[in-house]
């Protein structure tokens, strides 16, 4: 098994979208990369963590540039601070990596999705994680909880196979 962590704006939706897809064993939102090694949800603005998906995925059933495959359907590379309705810091973007090697991953995934869109750089942050702090049992498995919940994420995209779309 293997971990990635993504931040792509409200964790609600992008935890229900990763929910859905083949070869994903785990997620649990949390809040990642952010200036101390506490934060929780009252005070994520003054720690500046992002809100960030661990998804713990089966390399033999689902790559990771397949798994960023679906991460860049869901969200706005372009965007700063801000995918669907919500705007802050805390929805930014970013790809956290555990493993050197997923970066290589990651830069070859996001360098074709900048090509496609001419070049144009973006809003989305590659590093190492820094830590991962759980989100509050309220926020785990919000939309599977709470059906009908807001989400900025069109889940029925999980079932709409990839078929190379990036053209990686």
């Amino acid at each position: 098994m293997k971990t990635i962590y993504l931040a792509g704006g409200c964790f609600w939706g992008v935890e229900g979208y990763f929910d859905l897809i083949e070869g994903v064993v785990d997620t649990t939102v949390g809040y990642a990369n952010g200036r101390s090694a506490i934060t929780n949800y009252a005070i994520i603005s003054i720690t500046d963590h992002a809100e960030t998906l661990s998804i713990t995925y089966d390399p033999s059933i689902i790559t990771l540039e397949e798994l960023l495959q679906h991460y860049f359907r869901i969200i706005d590379p372009f965007s700063v601070n801000k995918q669907g309705n919500d705007i802050g810091r805390q929805y930014r973007t970013g790809i956290y990596y555990t493993d050197d090697a997923d970066r290589a991953v990651a830069e070859t995934v996001m360098n074709q999705i900048s090509r496609n869109y001419h070049n144009r750089p973006l809003a989305v942050e590659l590093a190492p994680l820094k830590h991962f702090i759980e989100a509050e049992e309220y926020h785990q498995d919000y939309l599977e909880k709470n059906p009908g919940g807001y989400c900025h994420v069109d889940l029925n995209l999980a079932r709409v196979p990839l078929d190379n779309e990036l053209r990686l």
